[in-house]
């Protein structure tokens, strides 16, 4: 009966993340005591060009910052519906910063990353106030979070448009993201794309040149709506021109659950939570590029 009811409740979890990231009701059971949080920090002039700030209480440490891209096709989402993610990384030690973007049908490509790219730069000049070491900013995102995530490390005309230079950042992490996904078959997507002149401008691995930061890229075995070749394939391509990139495979997890787990009740979803806290603390210094390791749990493959 109680592996029934855990069943019911990940399939209602899971069902409601698609419709709209994440449920109220899941960031209900997050707790926020010991955190503290800033919303809707400004860092440009438009409505969604706005972030939250996460970070523990009463840390006169530096901490490294992990700015978190949250996914939706690049149509829909919010910075608020992010808690469960926020706060577990806080907790873990971090400054979490979860920026708005604006989205289709209002912009297309390549707008929504320049407003992330805005938002890296903002981050990067009001890290110290925050607590936070603007040498140590960590990118990471869920799907369209993570394209735009992995867009920024790997195509440097982004943040060089807004006077940064992506050699300042620590490291990027993706979570189930599509680094390479021509031909877009998919007519919403391909509105989203349209204005590229070239469709290989859109795609994070035609930008791939090894001068990246470390790319941690994380992905579940049985995703079906951005195919774990992603990951594999862009790692493997950064290596090959000399850049540090990891793929990690979590056997039987899907597009949703490897960032459900960020949620306490979801965390035995994946070793995500574990894989991010151990890159970011350790400064992307324990990516070991290109080794196949011994997974730490049955479920996890390691390429």
């Amino acid at each position: 009966m109680a592996m029934t009811l855990l069943r019911a409740a990940l399939t209602f979890a899971a069902a409601t993340l698609a419709r709209r990231p994440p449920a109220e009701a899941l960031n209900a059971t997050i707790a926020v005591d010991g955190l503290s949080v800033q919303r809707g920090v400004a860092y440009g002039p438009a409505p969604r060009q706005a972030m939250d700030v996460w970070r523990p209480q009463g840390t006169a440490a530096e901490l490294p910052v992990v700015v978190f891209f949250y996914g939706g096709a690049w149509q829909s989402g919010r910075r608020q519906d992010y808690r469960f993610v926020a706060a577990t990384l806080a907790r873990r030690g971090m400054v979490v910063v979860v920026p708005d973007y604006r989205l289709f049908p209002q912009v297309r490509f390549p707008t929504f990353i320049e407003d992330a790219a805005l938002a890296v730069a903002a981050v990067r000049r009001e890290a110290l106030a925050w607590g936070g070491d603007a040498d140590r900013v960590f990118l990471a995102g869920h799907s369209a979070g993570a394209h735009i995530a992995a867009m920024l490390v790997l195509a440097p005309h982004f943040l060089a448009a807004v006077g940064e230079d992506r050699a300042h950042l620590a490291g990027m992490v993706g979570l189930a993201g599509p680094y390479d996904f021509l031909p877009i078959l998919d007519e919403d997507i391909r509105a989203v794309f349209a204005p590229a002149a070239d469709p290989r401008e859109t795609q994070p691995a035609a930008h791939v040149d090894g001068r990246n930061p470390p790319m941690l890229l994380l992905h579940g075995g049985a995703d079906r709506i951005c195919y774990p070749r992603n990951s594999l394939a862009l790692a493997a391509r950064v290596r090959a021109a000399g850049g540090a990139a990891e793929a990690r495979i979590a056997s039987g997890v899907g597009h949703i659950g490897i960032v459900l787990g960020f949620a306490p009740l979801f965390r035995f979803r994946s070793s995500a939570v574990e894989d991010v806290a151990g890159f970011v603390l350790g400064d992307g210094s324990n990516l070991r590029c290109g080794a196949i390791k011994r997974p730490r749990n049955r479920s996890s493959v390691v390429l």
